[in-house]
């Protein structure tokens, strides 16, 4: 724990005049608050015995002097209050940066095993919990202790009998509330995984709503929803019982310290030991004095959320990325697109996909990768931009290991255009510029006309200025892939990726995007997964792939005399049609 509460601490150092100016402000304010019964003392015990003049001229100055403190008080109060907050907000704004970046680094293999959902909870409502304790948790902690030693001094002074009754029911309440407190960690810790878990079934629904209409499947996400809400509703209820006990414990326990001090303070004013005054005096201190503990139960309740938050937080930052660059890690002067798999093997986890393979693809090839699913051809694709680490062997870019390459570097070298192109909210011109994000208008044009899109952008009102919506959403199939090509004609890659880039098209669409893709792959290394081999008939190569690895190897041509694997998988799909 003392580790983590050093990380959570570091947060400060950007901050250190906000953060002691606030401290200063937040003692002052608590400082306010104990002189002001003093002075009412004063007047009660000594200035009405004044005469009447030199009554009057006390009751002024002490009057201006109340006035001058409250101004204090109320100024101090709104300084911790907007200060405060803007630096809980700049604090959590670098814990959003922090952790955004850490997600940026983190490989395939992370996001394989993560919920949408759960990663967007990290960054949103835990960071929220966190600044609170940042700002509110210091300030609240300072403004208690002060008032709570200060009133005991005070009241020493006052009477020593009573004020050590009033302390009695101190360790009793830090007993009750250190009990509590394990309980309630535990509870809030349980929250969090039970919105987290809301919030990906929700991110999951509505991704998915036009499915969800399209099958008139509402009521079943209703359900679905329902039953992670009653989950999450049950968690509260068990955090909220051991909260309903320790703030009602606490809070009778306060009361219980002003009736026994009132009861014993008219027994002692009874026997003459104590003035009324006094006791007047004494009361007021006890509200400075159990008021404070009333703070401390906020803040304990604070503390147990942003911790059990900033625990979350760390261990995503803990998460270190699979794939990384080496310390000394090449940049290449110039690349020719010359690929080469090694004896490549891998595996995710327990499960082999790929063994053994070994291939080379010359500087400007087109090679297709047809097969059964499931036989790892995307996943081979995969290894080249080294989104997943091989487990054996190497593959090398133009002879160098790609291990041994800046993964920035060898990722720019690489464009790949997916079967399910993701598009961002925004206008065609920034989607495409997504591919070279300091390409002038003229470049983003000109990428667009060599990806056959050009002439359905202006078909729209707004041309390139067109918002799409979330995804996409408001163009065709066709349309998207355009883009996506375009997209890749902008980076200018020497090494392309087509990863069933046409399956999911009609007809008419798959004819203009794969003149498109055509027009792309000239002089450049292409690899084409395909599963219409109608679309690979021109291929250089052709790997046919099957559990067992590369079974086949050819031209359309060649593979179909071969009577293999490859002539039943054309066989198979063309007897379909």
């Amino acid at each position: 724990m003392k580790e983590k509460l050093k990380k959570l601490f570091a947060y400060y150092r950007p901050y250190k005049i906000l953060f002691y100016s606030d401290m200063l402000f937040a003692i002052l304010g608590a400082a306010v608050t104990l002189v002001i019964p003093l002075l009412v003392r004063y007047i009660t015990n000594e200035v009405v015995y004044f005469e009447a003049s030199a009554a009057k001229q006390a009751i002024l100055i002490i009057g201006a002097a109340l006035l001058l403190l409250t101004a204090l008080e109320m100024f101090c109060n709104f300084y911790i209050a907007y200060f405060g907050h803007i630096m809980g907000a700049k604090m959590e704004a670098d814990m959003r940066r922090d952790i955004f970046g850490h997600y940026q680094k983190l490989t395939f293999a992370f996001y394989d095993n993560q919920k949408v959902g759960h990663l967007l909870s990290r960054i949103t409502s835990d960071l929220f919990d966190i600044s609170e304790l940042l700002h509110h948790g210091p300030e609240d902690l300072v403004i208690s202790v002060i008032k709570i030693i200060g009133s005991f001094m005070i009241l020493l002074t006052v009477n020593v009998k009573l004020a050590l009754l009033a302390f009695i029911f101190i360790p009793l309440m830090a007993v009750f509330a250190f009990y509590y407190n394990g309980k309630m960690k535990k509870a809030f810790k349980r929250n969090r995984e039970k919105i987290a878990d809301i919030n990906s079934q929700i991110e999951d629904s509505l991704s998915g709503i036009r499915v969800v209409k399209s099958f008139a499947n509402e009521k079943e996400e209703m359900k679905k929803f329902k039953a992670g809400n009653d989950n999450f509703v049950a968690a509260k209820k068990t955090s909220y019982k051991y909260m309903g006990i320790y703030n009602s414990g606490l809070g009778a326990m306060s009361t219980l310290v002003t009736v026994v001090v009132l009861l014993s303070g008219v027994g002692m004013m009874l026997a003459g030991s104590i003035y009324v005054t006094d006791l007047i005096t004494f009361l007021l201190y006890i509200n400075n004095f159990t008021e404070p503990v009333k703070k401390l139960v906020s803040f304990t309740e604070q503390f147990q959320n942003g911790y059990s938050g900033f625990e979350r937080f760390l261990e995503i930052l803990s998460i270190a990325p699979d794939i990384a660059d080496k310390p000394d890690a090449l940049t290449l002067p110039s690349v020719k697109g010359e690929i080469e798999f090694k004896n490549v093997s891998f595996g995710y986890e327990n499960e082999m996909v790929l063994e053994g393979m070994n291939f080379k693809a010359a500087a400007g090839d087109y090679i297709a990768l047809v097969g059964p699913s499931g036989v790892g051809k995307t996943t081979l694709c995969s290894l080249i931009p080294r989104f997943y680490e091989v487990t054996k062997g190497a593959v090398c870019l133009d002879g160098t290991d790609i291990r041994d390459i800046k993964l920035e570097e060898l990722r720019s070298h690489i464009g790949i255009v997916q079967q399910d192109v993701y598009l961002f909210a925004g206008t065609i011109m920034d989607n495409i510029r997504y591919g070279k994000m300091d390409a002038s208008d003229e470049e983003v044009i000109r990428a667009a006309k060599s990806a056959n899109a050009h002439e359905f952008i202006m078909s729209f009102p707004e041309g390139y200025d067109t918002d799409i919506g979330q995804r996409g959403v408001k163009l065709s199939g066709g349309q998207k892939q355009r883009l996506s090509i375009a997209r890749v004609f902008l980076k200018n890659p020497e090494v392309l990726i087509f990863d069933e880039a046409t399956s999911a098209l009609d007809n008419e669409s798959e004819m203009i995007v794969q003149k498109s893709m055509e027009g792309l792959a000239k002089d450049r290394t292409t690899f084409v997964i395909a599963h219409r081999l109608s679309t690979i008939r021109n291929a250089r190569r052709i790997l046919v792939l099957t559990e067992r690895g590369i079974a086949e190897e050819g031209t359309h041509e060649e593979l179909l005399a071969k009577r293999g694997v490859y002539a039943e998988l054309y066989v198979l799909q063309f007897s379909r049609r």
